[in-house]
């Protein structure tokens, strides 16, 4: 295969070769502008970088310039002049009167946007050419070890990469860079507040226990069946969607809302819509199935529903989704619609490559690790709802722990939290003794009397429990529960039942 300077070069090609897309010119002229006003990469559309010059003399130059600038150094050919008086490739374009040159005609100050911009663009076109000689190199490989879907999965995630400006070039990230986002992400706090460094999840009690959710964790939301894991990440997903939705509306654009990916392996998404729907308009969800509402209610409904007919919520219920396939697909929404949540209901349900299947525990290790690799990937957070082993029915306290994870070992190491969610009043309704009539003893009559105000002390109520969290403290968070629309909500600060262990 021909070397990039032969590639370069149109007239040492075959007919049936062309050279990569580049303008040698373009970049020369753009680092003549940026070495007589070193401005110019203040108001820069696309951010440059030293990989994007397809001249590897360029390359260095730019890298240098970037370093010195990052030093609060002004940058000339002068300054520059050091640090490549050794440079071997410079000497064979004239050495350091080349970086004079640069400067000579001031051309490049006339357009150094659309210049700094077509160098951008030639460098993506160049990754996909790259891209495209490995998926044509890779389809015609033919041996029995081939993976035809597999292919297509790296192919479609080197395109992603390509899409969002990565190009291939994920080296190291300089501490300048990550303390730069660091403080990005502590300015959105104070912004918001002083609770949410993250997306919110409508929730201000859950936020202040953990920021917000953060971009590239794995949240596992775990709970028993009946304890509202779904509505929980439901109320979620909508909130994080609507608040983005309002903030846009405002002209916020700093805002801590995201539209979301709801993938619904469980419920479909008619069944995912009535559960909001019940929630905006306060309708029983029971109800509203069984289709005994009044007109009034419906009016509401139809109000709701046309509220929320932009709410940037897309919702794949695609049954047995494998691993990769769920990774493309978020991938393609995230092209299209630049979600900020993602939400696996629920992780059980995915299936894995298939060379796992006869052991499940390490396919529920590939899954867990895959939802990992896509949170960072893509870098949004990703809730994914996981079952828990029913050895929280065995004990007397029914509060979840994390050995209770179904298939835990994996889960709990990929997780960077780890929720719970516990109601104790499914508990205390399940225990519910004989109801009393006129003639029954006294006993009967207390027993009942007793689980009542058991009953009344816990009705409503509900714990997630943060059993792991690399960010901060662990602990419980107490909120308000209505079953009757499906609507986690914080507690009023006068519910002192909230005192409750």
């Amino acid at each position: 295969m021909p070397d990039q300077d032969t590639l370069s070069r149109p007239d040492a090609l075959t007919p049936a070769m062309r050279s990569l897309p580049a303008n040698i010119e373009a970049e020369a002229a753009f680092l003549g502008a940026v070495l007589i006003d070193n401005r110019v990469l203040e108001e820069l559309p696309s951010p440059i970088r030293p990989e994007h010059f397809f001249e590897p003399v360029h390359q260095r130059v730019f890298e240098r310039i970037l370093t010195l600038l990052d030093r609060s150094a002004v940058v000339t050919p002068v300054t520059l002049k050091p640090y490549f008086e050794a440079d071997e490739a410079l000497k064979e374009l004239g050495g350091i009167t080349y970086l004079a040159r640069l400067t000579a005609d001031g051309q490049g100050l006339l357009a150094p946007r659309e210049l700094a911009e077509q160098i951008y663009d030639l460098a993506l076109l160049r990754e996909l050419v790259s891209v495209g000689r490995n998926l044509v190199e890779g389809a015609l490989d033919t041996s029995d070890s081939v993976a035809p879907m597999k292919q297509i999965e790296e192919a479609e995630a080197a395109l992603f990469k390509v899409a969002e400006g990565a190009g291939g070039q994920n080296e190291a990230e300089s501490f300048g860079m990550a303390t730069h986002k660091a403080l990005g992400m502590i300015e959105l706090a104070i912004n918001s507040g002083g609770n949410i460094s993250g997306k919110t999840t409508g929730l201000t009690s859950i936020n202040q226990k953990i920021g917000g959710l953060h971009d590239s964790d794995l949240i596992i939301l775990a709970g028993r069946p009946g304890m509202g894991k779904t509505s929980l990440v439901t109320n979620i997903a909508f909130n994080c969607a609507d608040r983005y939705l309002r903030d846009k509306a405002d002209g916020i654009e700093d805002t801590v809302g995201a539209p979301v990916a709801f993938f619904s392996l469980e419920m479909s998404a008619d069944q995912l819509a009535t559960r909001i729907l019940s929630e905006q308009a306060g309708i029983s969800s029971e109800l509203l199935r069984m289709g005994k509402i009044s007109r009034d209610d419906f009016q509401q409904l139809s109000f709701a529903s046309q509220r929320l007919a932009e709410l940037p919520l897309y919702i794949d219920d695609t049954p047995a989704l494998t691993i990769a396939a769920l990774r493309t697909r978020a991938r393609r929404l995230k092209r299209k619609h630049d979600i900020g949540l993602i939400v696996v209901d629920y992780l059980q349900l995915l299936q894995g490559s298939g060379r796992a299947n006869d052991n499940r525990v390490n396919e529920i290790s590939e899954i867990s690790r895959g939802l990992k690799t896509l949170a960072k990937e893509i870098e949004v957070p990703v809730i994914a709802l996981s079952q828990l082993s029913r050895a929280v029915e065995q004990r007397d306290d029914k509060r979840p722990m994390l050995s209770d994870l179904r298939e835990s070992g994996s889960i709990e190491q990929d997780a960077d939290m780890v929720w719970f969610v516990f109601r104790e009043d499914y508990y205390v309704a399940s225990r519910e003794p004989k109801r009393p009539v006129e003639n029954d003893d006294t006993k009967t009559h207390e027993a009942h009397a007793a689980w009542m105000a058991d009953m009344e002390r816990v009705y409503g109520l509900a714990e997630l429990i943060v059993a792991k969290q690399r960010h901060g403290a662990t602990g419980k968070v107490r909120m308000r529960f209505e079953p009757r629309i499906t609507k986690f909500s914080d507690l009023a600060d006068d519910d002192l039942r909230g005192e409750y262990d």
